[in-house]
């Protein structure tokens, strides 16, 4: 047994003493930082999320075929008002073209001159009385615009007393081109009657329907 732990101790020592010098086995301690980190991206043309308008529903309006820029802007701010009728807007759109044929800056005798230069009935509907005259001007300078532009002078028509008198009617469908030239006579109050009436029979035909 003595000869057993002389020869057996100094080969554990020399175990150990080897142990120790063998590189360790384990993996380093962990790193702090994350192992990846989240980018959030900024959205590019292909990417980003694009909001779509929903698309406005068609609707069915009168249109005038062979008519001019002024005629069909004339015709569509009617219908924007509410009148629908084919007769009333073939009624409206005779008298402009008897008293005006939807020049805005055209002056009694047919020169074209700025409202200011106009020396009897100018615009649209030849408003010819003092208070009517003047109250274009005075209305363009409130409201803003020209009153020599075609929008102004129907955005004044439609704020006169004479033609508020009258836009109730015009809106209720159904009557003849007749009994809506009775209506705009109080609204006018021309002094000749001249093709009016046979200009709205005419546009009567040329208002067709049409999905805008």
């Amino acid at each position: 047994m003595q000869n057993f732990f002389t020869v057996t101790l100094p080969l554990l020592a020399t175990v150990t003493t080897s142990t120790a010098s063998l590189p360790s086995v384990f993996p380093p301690p962990p790193v702090n930082n994350p192992p990846f980190a989240i980018v959030q991206e900024e959205p590019t043309s292909k990417t980003a999320i694009r909001e779509v308008a929903p698309e406005k529903p068609k609707e069915t309006r009168l249109i005038c075929k062979g008519c001019n820029e002024h005629e069909n802007a004339t015709l569509a701010y009617f219908q924007d008002r509410g009148i629908k009728d084919r007769n009333a807007l073939a009624t409206i759109m005779g008298n402009i073209r008897q008293e005006s044929t939807f020049i805005p800056n055209i002056c009694e005798g047919g020169s074209r001159t700025s409202w200011r230069n106009c020396d009897g009935g100018y615009g649209l509907i030849q408003w010819t009385s003092a208070n009517r005259y003047y109250g274009l001007g005075d209305f363009a300078k409130r409201f803003g615009g020209s009153p020599s532009s075609l929008h102004t002078q129907l955005r004044y028509l439609t704020n006169e007393v004479q033609w508020k008198e009258i836009e109730d009617r015009m809106k209720i469908p159904g009557k003849s081109i007749n009994r809506y030239m009775d209506y705009a006579y109080s609204w006018i109050s021309w002094g000749h009657h001249g093709a009016r009436t046979e200009y709205a029979y005419d546009y009567a035909k040329r208002l067709v329907p049409a999905d805008v």
